[in-house]
Parts: structure tokens; C-alpha cells; sequence
């Protein structure tokens, strides 16, 4: 939960999950859709998904036991080295040497090394280094001493290297430089990612929800919508070149019968703002007021205020307030309201 999500944020979730899934086998026996519910919020779902997956693994070939070995334990789904270092380490005592942004960070400094630390040549000479300083006969303290010097003294900007307890060991502070380092990695150019989104509504409020992409639809190279929805349910979303309105109404077409489609009214909502690494996303929404919710294989009609409370993305859920916003603007605004005390069984005022 902890990677890129700040602490504060993942302590709620972490108790709730903990109280639902007490151990590996609850959390391995589980619906998918409730795990992806209580990490609703969190944002980049394929973490909640492999976590699950890794439990069943360990479930299926350990016995319910977490492995100690390095090799079985990068077997399990979303663990890489820096994981698996950690959990070896701070659980079981293992020797084995994190590697994170924040330790890269500290040894950078520490040998005033110069260069993009994530190239995989310098990623492994930094690695080769943190196994060299590791200290074997309590590797889980040293591992979490290392991170937290990063993260609380090494920082990023303005190291406080007068009360750092390594100071007469780093090289850039005996140079000068340990302000400078590590050098500035090139960012990667954003991207502006223009969508379309069809909120379906109904008279009883229900609207339209598709089934999460699953690996095996193609799309084209610049449909950012799979990974954008995190494989999750999801409003009819489609890239917008040019006339949103056109765009979506060329997707409705194709994907319900003629005659619904040729009849459908699309009404804007104001625009919706999201970003994802390096995407500038921008959603046009449109309500398609309908007396019936459209039927389309796999999909499911869900209530809209419920919408924000499901397991979806980030920007789903943007998509789906805009809409609630949208129609709870418009109950206010036609509200007859009563003007001042009404004599029993006599006309009333209104305007």
C-alpha cells in the first residue's frame, strides 16, 4: 500500500483491510471484486490484484507460509528485489540489502557519484554498494535506518548534512556538491490524452457501467482507456481527436442497436481534469438521458450516486461526481420553493 501512496493516506485502509483479511488465506480466499473495493481510493489497482494473487501462490505452493528464499519469493506476483530485500530482512532476518530512491539517493552522495542513478549499469553498481555496507548481523534495522536517513536527513533538497550521523564519510559533502547530487533524471514529455464518456441516466437514476478491458481486446496505440480505468468498470470512455460529441456518438453507434443510438441525446458537463505519470488527461462527460438503460453484453446498471463508492479509477470516480454534481445542480435549481406561511387548504406560492 505504501508504494505511491503517502502514510497518512494508507493507515484507514490498511486497519480495514487487516480487520477483513486477518491472514493470507482470507486474503487469498476472497472475491477479487471485494479486495478492489476496500483498495478503492488508493488508486493503481494492479497492485491490490497482485497482491492477491501473491497470497494465493503462497497459499497453493508454500502452505500458507511466506517463503524465505530470494528466488521463491520473486516467484510471487508484484514483488521485485527492493520488495523482497525489505520482507527478508525486517521479517526474517535475512541478509539481503534494500535498494530504493531513498538509499540510492544516500550512496550517491556517500561515493559523489554523478549520472542517472536509474540506468541499470549505475542501478547495479549502487546495489553491488549496498550489499557491500550491509550489516549482516541486523539487516532489517540497517535497511530501515538507510531509508529513513533518506527520507528524513539525505533529502532530496537542502540535506541537512550538519547533523547527519554518516557526515564524515560522504564525499559530496567533503566536495561541496551533495546539494547538487544525485543529477536531475530527464523527465519524459507530458502527454495530453483528450476522452469522451457517456454517463447513461435513466428516470430512476440507473446508469450504465462496462466490465473491466481484459488483456485480450486489442486497441490502437494511442487508446490510453484500458490503463486508464485500471482494468476496472467503467462509464463508455473513448479516446476524443477532435469532436468529443462526434467521437463518442461513433462508439455508441457501433455498439448498440441503430435505432437507440440514432435517437440518443448527449448534454456536456463542464470538463474533467485528471492526471496519471506523465498524462495530462482531460474527459468531456455527457449525459444520455434514456427511459431505459441500453443493454450491452457484459455491462451492468448501477444506481449513479452508488458509482463513487465501487471499486473504480480515480478518474472513473471524477467522471461520476461531475455527473451527480450535474444532476443535483439541476434538482436544486427547478425546485418549486414555498414562499413564506401557507393558510391551511389555500393556494400556495411559488416560484
Amino acid at each position: 500500500m505504501l508504494q505511491q501512496t503517502r502514510v497518512a493516506a494508507v493507515i484507514p485502509y490498511y486497519q480495514k483491510f487487516l480487520e477483513r483479511f486477518p491472514d493470507v488465506r482470507s486474503l487469498a480466499e476472497a472475491p477479487e471484486e471485494e479486495v478492489l473495493r476496500l483498495w478503492s481510493g488508493l488508486g493503481y489497482y494492479s497492485r491490490a490484484r497482485n497482491l492477491q494473487q501473491a497470497a494465493r501462490q503462497i497459499v497453493a505452493r508454500h502452505g500458507a507460509e511466506f517463503p524465505r528464499s530470494e528466488a521463491e519469493v520473486l516467484e510471487l506476483a508484484g514483488i521485485g528485489k527492493y520488495t523482497a530485500a525489505a520482507v527478508l530482512s525486517m521479517a526474517f532476518g535475512e541478509p539481503s540489502a534494500v535498494l530504493d530512491g531513498n538509499v540510492a539517493r544516500v550512496l550517491a552522495r556517500l561515493e559523489a557519484l554523478r549520472g542517472d542513478l536509474r540506468s541499470p549499469d549505475r542501478w547495479r553498481q549502487l546495489q553491488t554498494r549496498a550489499d557491500e555496507l550491509l550489516a549482516r548481523q541486523a539487516p532489517g534495522d540497517w535497511n530501515q535506518a538507510m531509508m529513513e536517513l533518506g527520507a528524513t536527513l539525505c533529502t532530496p533538497r537542502a540535506p541537512r548534512c550538519l547533523v547527519c550521523p554518516v557526515r564524515q564519510f560522504c564525499r559530496a559533502r567533503r566536495l561541496g556538491i551533495a546539494a547538487e547530487l544525485p543529477d536531475k533524471r530527464k523527465k519524459r514529455a507530458s502527454a495530453r490524452v483528450e476522452l469522451a464518456a457517456a454517463v447513461f441516466l435513466d428516470a430512476r437514476r440507473k446508469s450504465l457501467l462496462l466490465p473491466p478491458p481484459t488483456g485480450s481486446q486489442k486497441s490502437k496505440a494511442d487508446d490510453h482507456v484500458p490503463s486508464l480505468v485500471a482494468k476496472l468498470w467503467h462509464f463508455p470512455t473513448v479516446p476524443a481527436g477532435g469532436n468529443p460529441e462526434d467521437t463518442l456518438r461513433e462508439f455508441l453507434a457501433a455498439n448498440l442497436p441503430q435505432k437507440t443510438a440514432a435517437t440518443l441525446q448527449l448534454e456536456a458537463l463542464a470538463k474533467v481534469r485528471h492526471s496519471v505519470t506523465y498524462r495530462r488527461i482531460t474527459v468531456t462527460p455527457f449525459v444520455v438521458r434514456t427511459k431505459a438503460v441500453p443493454r450491452i453484453s457484459g455491462a451492468k446498471r448501477v444506481a449513479l450516486d452508488e458509482i463513487p463508492g465501487l471499486p473504480i479509477s480515480n478518474l472513473t470516480r471524477k467522471v461520476a461526481r461531475a455527473a451527480i454534481r450535474h444532476e443535483t445542480a439541476g434538482q436544486i435549481r427547478y425546485t418549486p420553493l414555498l414562499i413564506g406561511p401557507q393558510p391551511s387548504g389555500g393556494p400556495r406560492s411559488e416560484c
